[in-house]
């Protein structure tokens, strides 16, 4: 725990996928949230067919969503989120024309019905 997942439109070339994840995930980890840096499982998905709004524009989107159990306190996943954010705006030269979205979510997962079992560690 926790689950990062990542979705960025292809109009990006210049966002590299494997870098941003690591970057995220040193981002995580120095935070000092989370027990072990190999508890945070993170994947990024490149959305082909997307739309962003209804003007005929060029526009992108980064959208990080951050899965982790509950009973973080406000602030704490506050901060978290901006740090995201921060890694984000920082990734890559972002296209001259484009209008680009940058976003991070938060959620909670029930930490009660949680369950998870590494197997070969």
């Amino acid at each position: 725990m926790p689950h990062l997942h990542m979705e960025y439109t292809a109009n990006l070339p210049q966002l590299n996928a494997d870098v941003a994840l690591i970057r995220l995930n040193n981002t995580l980890v120095g935070s000092g949230q989370f027990a072990a840096e190999f508890d945070i499982k993170s994947r990024a998905i490149k959305v082909e067919t997307f739309k962003v709004g209804t003007a005929m524009s060029e526009r992108a989107f980064v959208a990080v969503r951050l899965a982790l159990l509950s009973g973080r306190s406000p602030e704490i996943k506050k901060q978290l989120s901006q740090n995201l954010l921060a890694v984000l705006q920082d990734l890559c030269e972002w296209p001259a024309g484009v209008e680009v979205q940058l976003s991070v979510e938060l959620l909670d997962i029930d930490r009660e019905s949680y369950s998870k079992v590494a197997i070969g560690v």
